[in-house]
């Protein structure tokens, strides 16, 4: 894979790529890349506008009542352990941090709830610090066109990429990638016979 080739493709196939979760501050985004575990941004767009609403802050989140919050957010998938979550990790931030997200990555991880990935996105689109988060789709197509191995974890496919793509590009691709994998390269059925990047691709199930 030449990855001037494949920066360049993504360019043109996706140029304002970007988060499709709605947020106005590193906390509204936190709390919503914490939501969007194993369901949709659009699902989880529709909970955070009564969220964000009710709860503006670690504070007001840090006291709610879990019943409150739940209900809330009861359309999207393990809404229980999520609500609870926000509310642990508010109660953190109010303690730990005087109400403010850290942006240390060390710090982050260490918040309820809060894994690499979400840490990535919320370092990167929040404080403006290269990071490449590797969600499903990232990993489905870096497999797919040959930047990782079928057997590579989550980490091993990030530092795969962070080797192979200049650090300039981490925020932009990260957006392109998933972009590129929920609109074109789907888990099921693929749009092979339109892809710019068919002659790069390693899927034993493509379709010429």
């Amino acid at each position: 894979m030449n990855i001037t080739h494949f920066l360049d493709t993504l360019n043109q196939m996706f140029p304002d790529a970007k988060a499709e979760l709605n947020y106005s501050n590193p906390f509204e985004l936190l709390i919503a890349v914490v939501l969007s575990a194993q369901t949709t941004d659009k699902a989880v767009n529709k909970v955070t506008e009564q969220l964000f609403a009710n709860y503006p802050n670690p504070i007001a989140l840090s006291e709610a009542q879990l019943s409150d919050v739940e209900n809330i957010i009861k359309t999207i998938g393990l809404y229980h352990n999520k609500a609870k979550n926000i509310i642990a990790l508010s109660k953190e931030l109010v303690d730990k941090y005087q109400g403010e997200v850290p942006h240390e990555r060390e710090q982050l991880e260490s918040l309820p709830g809060v894994g690499r990935k979400t840490t990535n996105v919320v370092i990167s689109n929040a404080f403006g610090i290269p990071a490449l988060a590797v969600d499903t789709h990232v990993a489905r197509i870096s497999v797919r066109l040959g930047l990782a191995k079928a057997t590579d974890n989550v980490l091993e496919i990030e530092k795969k990429l962070n080797r192979k793509i200049p650090k300039e590009h981490w925020l932009k691709v990260h957006h392109q990638m998933i972009f590129f994998g929920r609109y074109h390269c789907l888990a099921k059925n693929p749009k092979c016979q339109s892809c710019p990047l068919i002659d790069d691709c390693k899927y034993k199930d493509k379709q010429k």
